[in-house]
């Protein structure tokens, strides 16, 4: 039975709060209102339905009958899910950050009944322990203060306020030169871990986005320390904890600098970037291993995390109780041996580490499962050939695995975010041509169709169907994928719906006066608290900077289209942050991958070929499957061509001939036309033309 007014709410974070004796209103004017007319100051908890700390504190604090009471007679409670409010999570998060420095999930916020943040913190423990304050202490001090001390409140709140505005503009103009990739590229290598791979030390994150702009970097001008960068990154994550050995897929981070002890939860933003920059390494250096990885992330999406017809999850729990910390993923040699055989267990236990001490402080003899050892020192060491040890390895993993599918799994948050929705499809279209794997893009072209059918209007996107609306990540993202679908399919209404997303971001979003783009949209009603204020980010926290995927998408634009609007664009837009892309470094990644599009030629890849014509076809997927940065690809057949105004160099390909062609461009610069797949492959395999070196544009 509910006893607040989450009962209804669409957030499977917020339905689980639906049964807690606090009266929590979700976001909105009522719970405002209610502050205002009962003068009584607002506590806000941001959190998420993976956050192993927010259901902590659920549990702890807000489950509590007494403290529910004080809380109920006192303050006025609102819950927000942070996936479906980012807009409000990031403008909270940010004002508590500036203050105490730090933030994450739960962020618990005092506020005035305006929405000005006086106070604030993440995880509070009932009692005082881990450094922090009891919440109960908390919750008196911040109420006596509100009471006794009113204008001192109020003040602080004009402080954070002040302070917050400072930080909402990210931007900082600046002249876009090839110098600022360089030295980006030389502050991303100065954090680079030489021993575990990854940046800095810990808690340690992937950034993927760093990887991409890395290969980017080392495929222009190669060189061994970026290459070494690249594998250290991609193989310490692969063969950690972080990385689900059994079922595939990343955690969301490592706790430790060494890969091996993660937060368990698994995030569809993570798994969706991650998949691309492991995809982009197997096509440019062909290692197997990652093409096992990125096998392994989409064989989690498709089991795991998938709509049967159409659609992503958002993320996997970490946990399913309280107590929990990791179990479902974790084992004991126990619980190992217990479903595999003896020769299996010790195979299994060298190569995964299963000790009888394991990694978890809640349960010393739970063992994170990680690559301890290759696979022929795992043979050397049990007497055992390497082809009967890797027999061995297959069928425990697979043991392994159907036992743990016995256990209760943590829950899967169904929701589809636009904006992860289009990245995850993104990222399964590369996999099916790069993996073989044409289910992948069935799927996720049916989820484009399904987010482009779900919005009310084709231009302007829900960040869920009928949720909050206004939000430059969803269009952006979005466009980029449809781009995506559009080289994947040669299908015109693709890059048609690319394009208008973009006309109407450049009209909503823009910021006239310095450039560079809001997050939000202007004019959106309905708006309390901080939510009128508007940033304008380039920072990747953890996601893709809007503005950066937004540079991305205008430059494929102006390629694929030659529409001059386009280029002029993407020059404002990367004007506009270029003076801080240095500073931003790891950080800086999608802006910095915005920057070389702008700055260097495309690799233009063009298929002319009638719509069943089997050669063109496989040229096409073999143009797909190749790497090289600021890659652009055209799939065109005559039929297609009639009435659409191309570029000048694409026209001349569509007449130069019949049949199947391929044209390989870099720069002015096209091959000789390719008619035949063996021939079209001999020449995606050559080396390209260093682009640095060319100065001038490709087709368009």
């Amino acid at each position: 039975m509910t006893s607040n007014r989450l009962g209804t709410a669409a957030s499977a974070y917020l339905q689980s709060a639906a049964h807690q004796p606090i009266h929590w209103f979700p976001w909105g004017d009522e719970a405002f209102s209610a502050a205002r007319k009962e003068d009584r100051p607002v506590l806000l908890d941001i959190g998420a339905v993976w956050c192993h700390w927010c259901h902590v504190m659920d549990g702890e604090s807000y489950e509590d009958p007494a403290l529910a009471s004080y809380l109920n007679e006192n303050f006025i409670c609102i819950k927000v899910d942070r996936d479906e409010r980012p807009d409000v999570d990031a403008r909270y998060q940010r004002a508590v950050q500036a203050f105490t420095r730090q933030g994450g999930w739960p962020l618990t916020a005092f506020l005035t009944p305006t929405g000005e943040v006086f106070y604030g913190g993440t995880y509070f423990p009932p009692e005082g322990k881990y450094g922090q304050p009891g919440f109960r202490t908390v919750l008196a001090s911040v109420l006596e203060a509100y009471r006794s001390r009113r204008g001192q409140v109020e003040a602080q709140a004009q402080a954070i306020r002040k302070v917050l505005d400072t930080h909402l503009d990210e931007s900082a103009p600046g002249e876009p030169s090839a110098a600022l990739l360089g030295e980006a590229q030389e502050r991303i290598a100065r954090d680079f871990d030489p021993v575990n791979g990854g940046f800095g030390s810990q808690p340690k994150f992937p950034h993927p986005g760093a990887v991409t702009f890395l290969l980017h970097r080392w495929y222009d001008q190669p060189d061994d320390e970026t290459r070494r960068i690249i594998d250290r990154t991609l193989e310490g994550m692969a063969r950690g904890g972080m990385h689900d050995q059994l079922g595939g897929g990343f955690h969301r981070y490592s706790v430790d600098a060494k890969w091996i002890v993660p937060h368990f939860e698994k995030m569809s933003y993570d798994n969706s970037e991650l998949l691309k920059a492991y995809l982009d390494a197997y096509a440019a250096f062909g290692a197997e291993e990652y093409a096992d990885v990125a096998r392994g992330i989409v064989r989690w999406v498709r089991e795991g995390a998938s709509g049967p017809e159409a659609g992503y999850a958002a993320s996997q729990d970490a946990d399913v109780g309280l107590d929990d910390d990791g179990d479902y993923f974790t084992w004991t040699r126990d619980e190992a041996a217990a479903v595999l055989t003896g020769d299996e267990l010790e195979v299994a236990a060298s190569y995964y580490d299963i000790g009888t001490a394991g990694e978890m402080h809640h349960d010393p003899a739970k063992n994170v499962l990680f690559v301890a050892a290759p696979l022929p020192t795992v043979a050397r060491l049990n007497g055992l050939t390497e082809d009967a040890a890797r027999l061995l390895l297959a069928s425990a993993r697979r043991k392994l695995l159907e036992a743990r599918g016995q256990r209760q799994a943590p829950y899967v948050d169904r929701t589809r975010y636009t904006n992860w929705n289009a990245m995850m499809a993104s990222a399964m279209l590369r996999a099916a041509t790069v993996l073989d794997d044409a289910p992948a893009r069935a799927h996720a072209l049916a989820t484009l169709e399904l987010v482009r059918r779900e919005s009310p209007e084709p231009d302007a996107l829900p960040h869920t169907a009928g949720g909050v609306t206004g939000l430059l990540d969803d269009q952006v993202q979005t466009a980029a994928a449809a781009l995506d679908a559009y080289e994947a399919t040669g299908g015109h209404e693709w890059l048609v719906w690319a394009e208008r997303l973009m006309d109407r971001v450049w009209e909503d979003y823009r910021d006239d006066a310095g450039g560079g783009l809001f997050d939000t949209a202007r004019g959106r009603s309905g708006e309390e608290g901080l939510l009128p204020a508007r940033i304008k980010p380039v920072q990747d926290t953890p996601t893709p900077s809007p503005n950066g995927v937004a540079g991305i998408v205008l430059a494929r634009l102006h390629e694929l289209t030659g529409e001059p609007r386009w280029r002029e664009r993407a020059g404002e837009l990367v004007a506009a942050f270029s003076g801080r892309a240095v500073e931003l470094g790891l950080h800086g990644s999608a802006f910095l991958l915005a920057l070389d599009w702008y700055l260097n030629p495309a690799t233009h890849l063009v298929v002319i070929g009638d719509e069943a014509d089997e050669t063109a076809d496989a040229m096409h997927r073999a143009a797909l499957a190749t790497f090289a940065p600021r890659r652009v690809i055209q799939r065109l057949t005559p039929a297609q061509a009639a009435g659409r105004r191309l570029p000048p160099a694409l026209t001349g390909m569509l007449v130069a001939g019949a049949g199947a062609r391929g044209y390989a461009c870099a720069g002015t610069s096209c091959s000789l036309p390719a008619t035949t797949p063996t021939e079209w492959v001999q020449q995606l395999s050559r080396r390209t033309t260093n682009l640095s070196e060319t100065g001038s544009r490709g087709p368009g």
